[in-house]
């Protein structure tokens, strides 16, 4: 899933400019959108989701024949980021949430962290460069995101088996308490290596796809790191397969690690101790 952030102050064309990387979009693929309400409630009192949700329930679903609406308590921006990645889409615009580390269209002169796009004058923009801009950007995925887009394969009808592997932070080695590791990678170079990977694992007897995902950035403890999905005719051609794809990423592509402990912090260079 790709994504965008388009930010500024009231009233400068946030979600006008929304509506049109929308419906611009929609031409490549699937689109969700996130709004940042800041201090309003959706779920108002009186309501009948609204009892319910004071009654205790940790989460609170409501039907008609056109809408589904689900309430629930302690959420953020990756919350919902992974709502949508869960659902399939191939991109996510997200009105708001300034301060946050997603890549970036500024309206105007707000000031914001990631900014991969200023406009000026929102009212004449080129729609077509800003399409541009999101598909460079990187892929967000959960996984069940990547099990949607395995599932989706033209191929997938030959599978018999799906295998898949998580990597977490581990959060206690030993005596050592791990408070969250920071992931770097060298650029498009690494997730053209893991294409790379994909493709040439594909090729092997009984394998019909394999899709490989690796999270950058500061991850805590107990945090998913990397997802592997492979589909395969059988459970004997899989396991091998899923193995070898783990082995592969964490010798061929250039993504570094560092630990940050109680005791300390320092890069992980040896590939023995580089385990996620």
């Amino acid at each position: 899933m790709k994504i965008i952030s388009v930010v500024g102050y009231k009233k400068t064309g946030k979600t006008t400019l929304v509506g049109q990387l929308v419906k611009a979009l929609k031409k490549h693929g699937s689109v969700g959108t996130i709004k940042h309400l800041h201090e309003h409630d959706i779920n108002v009192p009186d309501t009948d989701t609204w009892k319910h949700a004071e009654a205790g329930a940790d989460v609170v679903v409501a039907i008609t024949p056109n809408e589904l609406v689900k309430f629930s308590r302690n959420n953020d921006l990756t919350t919902a980021l992974d709502e949508l990645a869960n659902a399939g889409m191939d991109f996510a615009v997200v009105e708001g949430f300034k301060e946050s580390k997603l890549p970036k269209m500024a309206l105007f002169d707000v000031q914001a962290p990631e900014i991969v796009k200023r406009l000026e004058n929102p009212e004449s923009v080129e729609i077509d460069e800003l399409i541009e801009i999101i598909m460079a950007q990187p892929e967000y995925h959960t996984l069940d995101s990547l099990l949607a887009k395995l599932k989706s394969s033209k191929s997938f009808e030959k599978a018999g088996a799906i295998g898949t592997f998580t990597g977490i932070v581990r959060a206690v080695t030993g005596k050592t308490r791990t408070e969250f590791l920071e992931f770097e990678a060298y650029g498009a170079l690494a997730r053209k290596k893991m294409d790379e990977i994909c493709k040439q694992l594909k090729e092997k007897e009984g394998i019909v796809d394999v899709l490989m995902h690796h999270k950058t950035g500061i991850i805590p403890g107990g945090g998913d790191i990397v997802y592997i999905a492979v589909a395969a005719g059988h459970r004997e051609e899989l396991f091998p397969i899923l193995k070898e794809a783990i082995e592969r990423l964490k010798v061929e592509v250039p993504i570094w690690k560092k630990e940050h402990t109680v005791k300390g912090d320092w890069w992980v260079h040896d590939l023995h101790n580089n385990r996620r």
